[in-house]
């Protein structure tokens, strides 16, 4: 889901208790109800909205209708999914502070027969959500794992930003502090794929504003805001202008950031660069006057190497 990286509470709450539903697993579809088929044992990731209800999958909502457990990021805001669709399943809270507490007891109902499903609050669990710990002892347990795919906040944004999608990478939500934020994103400055993050709408205009420094103010970008819901809006432009558009006033709606790949390096001319590599082979071994000009120039190594072969063999 998109969401910001806030802590929650470590307090107990009404969310942190087990919830228990009715036997029957059953759900319903504009009033009319429709049976759940028997799930096969393990645990079912399962892929819930990012905002309207109506994007919900037949499969998940027979999956979280059947399941013995369905562990919830909060089981409040699940409630809202749930409910809407008369799902009675048992209820438990998962989050990233007893998480690693109860791996031992999903394991272990696992290993007794048990279909458990696992969501978070919106979109696909895992993707800057709970859950890899369970997952990861799950799999080190040799024990089975199905994906529910559905609704994510990260493809709904690249696919409706007018950026390239052939090659992208996802990063998630950077860090919150300024220093370190400025530091993940100059080292990304030179990705050639289109990069794709999550913000909280109180964090995004000084994240623009530091994309802006970190790629150059006229890389191209997108801005994608509540995702699915009434009030869905995508800012298309430039970095610079971005940063400009949300310097003011307070932005709702939790936002995918989506910018362009770096783009390729000019075509550096030959005589150029043989020449810059003439005078490197003078004064460093031959391997490394290669490295140096091919990293410089953004050339093949290949190509670099045959030509420093050719001017060896004319001295």
């Amino acid at each position: 889901m998109v969401k910001s990286s806030s802590t929650p509470s470590t307090s107990t709450s009404p969310a942190d208790e087990e919830i228990t539903g009715g036997k029957a697993a059953r759900y319903f579809v504009a009033g009319t109800g429709f049976a759940a088929p028997p799930l096969a044992a393990g645990l079912h990731v399962v892929a819930t909205p990012i905002g309207n209800l109506r994007d919900i999958t037949i499969r998940a909502l027979e999956t979280l209708a059947a399941a013995d457990l369905v562990l919830c990021e909060d089981t409040r805001t699940s409630a809202r999914l749930l409910d809407h669709y008369g799902i009675k399943a048992r209820r438990q809270a998962l989050h990233e502070h007893n998480e690693r507490a109860r791996i031992g007891e999903i394991l272990e109902r696992i290993g007794k027969g048990e279909a458990i499903a696992l969501i978070s609050d919106a979109g696909t669990p895992l993707l800057s959500d709970p859950g890899f710990p369970l997952l990861r002892a799950i799999a080190e347990e040799n024990l089975p794992v199905f994906a529910v795919p559905g609704p994510s906040a990260l493809l709904s944004g690249l696919v409706v930003a007018g950026l390239p999608t052939d090659a992208f990478c996802f990063h998630g939500f950077l860090p919150t502090k300024a220093g370190a934020r400025a530091k993940a994103l100059a080292n990304l400055a030179d990705s050639r794929e289109t990069l794709v993050f999550y913000e909280s709408p109180r964090r995004l205009s000084a994240t623009l504003l530091a994309m802006a420094d970190a790629f150059g103010p006229d890389r191209p970008a997108a801005v994608a805001l509540e995702l699915t819901k009434r009030f869905e809006r995508v800012h298309r432009g430039l970095l610079s202008e971005l940063a400009a558009t949300f310097a003011e006033g307070d932005t709702k709606g939790e936002a995918v950031i989506l910018v362009a790949g770096a783009p390729e390096p000019a075509a550096a001319n030959e005589a150029d660069w043989k020449a810059v590599l003439a005078e490197a082979l003078a004064g460093q071994p031959l391997r490394s006057a290669v490295d140096e000009i091919a990293a410089r120039f953004g050339l093949k190594r290949k190509d670099v190497y045959n030509a420093a072969l050719a001017l060896k063999a004319k001295e």
